[in-house]
């Protein structure tokens, strides 16, 4: 079965705020693999990968929220093509 991928960037209140933990508890409850880190320029940025189309949708759709002490400005998320051996979900720094 083929994985589904895509590369995201949130902008807005989102370091400091428990968004990559949170993030990263997120794509571990759906079952999806990838990882997330801080940017220099405020921004967080990841990849996500997924054979559940309805986990990617829930997991998108958080994004654009993200934990209560975030104020997500832009979401930007596009379509990503990664090797297929992608498994869990991890931080970066």
């Amino acid at each position: 079965m083929q994985h589904t991928s895509y590369r995201f960037e949130v902008s807005g209140r989102v370091q400091g705020v428990y968004f990559r933990q949170s993030c990263k508890q997120l794509a571990d409850r759906l079952g999806l693999a990838g990882w997330i880190r801080n940017r220099p320029d405020g921004r967080v940025e990841g990849v996500v990968s997924g054979q559940d189309a309805d986990a990617i949708s829930q997991f998108h759709d958080w994004l654009k929220i993200g934990p209560s002490a975030a104020r997500v400005s832009k979401l930007r998320w596009v379509p990503f093509k990664p090797g297929d051996d992608a498994v869990g979900f991890e931080v970066r720094r």
